[in-house]
């Protein structure tokens, strides 16, 4: 409890700073777009690599091919019921709902509160996580709002995402030091991947608090959006929690797997939901209000999920 607490604490901390950095013209929009950038392409596949960089045994591997395994249901979940439901929406609205469904922010937002939570374990677990996430993310999301199912261009996104070569990266340095003893990563590059991702936690909260700068008491009284913040951070984490916690007092997973997917689960829209339709023209500002409202009620409900998933 205390624990959770003051992460609690500080998220919500940093969020605020990073509102008044927009909020002041400390940032403005083109410096806002430049952190996302360095979080995305440098800070945060540091931040994976060193997640691997731990002493682990054989056992760690069935817990990756788990997660993974979990993660890549949920995403087939949200891909069915985004497709049946919304029926009534208007065209543009409905791909934007869709696209948020399946691709949450459980990157940017996800990783440090897995860290928090469970710790470098925790972290490398939710880079296993984010891997279906970020292939679903460049294949059926791009397909959604572009109208172009491209194969070959799709894998190529996927595979030259930084943070999916980073996962790829350190599950080869996991492997190797779990069946040779050896580390291959010299201690002196271990030292600067580790001080690089350091800063992660600050830097993907601040500009969670420059997206929410941005909001207006109406943006949470359209009723649609409203709705699509309740099934992205109720609805679908307790359908994960319904299903992975009588497979946890079985014995096939553990604890950790458990909570782990259903706080990953529970992440609000991604921020790409309002970059993509702002860059296909589909319902741009509808798509801002969802990242918005979701993320802002995100606050309390992780919080809320955290203190469900330690009772």
């Amino acid at each position: 409890m205390y624990e959770m607490l003051r992460l609690q604490f500080i998220i919500f901390s940093l969020i605020g700073i990073g509102c008044y950095a927009r909020k002041t013209g400390i940032v403005g929009p083109q410096g806002q777009k430049n952190i996302t950038d360095l979080v995305i392409r440098i800070v945060l596949p540091c931040n994976i690599v060193t997640s691997f960089v731990m002493d682990i045994d054989k056992s760690v591997l069935y817990d990756c091919v788990c997660v993974f395994v979990i993660s890549a249901l949920i995403q087939l979940l949200c891909f069915l019921y985004g497709k049946y439901t919304y029926r009534k929406i208007d065209q543009n609205r409905k791909t934007c709902l869709r696209y948020g469904l399946m691709i949450s922010n459980a990157g940017f937002l996800g990783n440090p509160v897995a860290q928090g939570i469970y710790g470098d374990m925790g972290l490398m677990l939710a880079s296993v996580y984010l891997t279906p996430v970020r292939t679903m993310m460049w294949s059926e999301g791009i397909a959604l709002f572009s109208g172009i199912r491209d194969r070959k261009h799709t894998m190529k996104k996927v595979f030259t995402h930084p943070c999916v070569i980073a996962c790829i990266l350190g599950i080869t340095i996991m492997v190797v030091k779990i069946f040779t003893g050896v580390m291959i990563v010299p201690p002196l590059i271990q030292s600067l991947l580790q001080t690089v991702g350091r800063c992660n936690t600050a830097l993907s909260m601040m500009v969670i608090g420059m997206i929410v700068s941005h909001v207006k008491p109406e943006d949470f009284l359209e009723p649609i959006v409203f709705r699509y913040s309740v099934e992205r951070l109720i609805l679908i984490p307790a359908v994960v929690a319904a299903l992975l916690i009588p497979l946890q007092r079985m014995g096939f997973i553990s604890e950790t797997i458990s909570g782990l997917c259903v706080i990953l689960a529970a992440m609000p829209a991604a921020t790409t939901t309002s970059m993509l339709s702002s860059k296909y023209n589909c319902a741009p500002e509808f798509s801002a209000k969802m990242v918005i409202v979701s993320t802002i009620l995100s606050i309390p409900t992780i919080f809320i999920w955290s203190l469900i998933l330690a009772v």
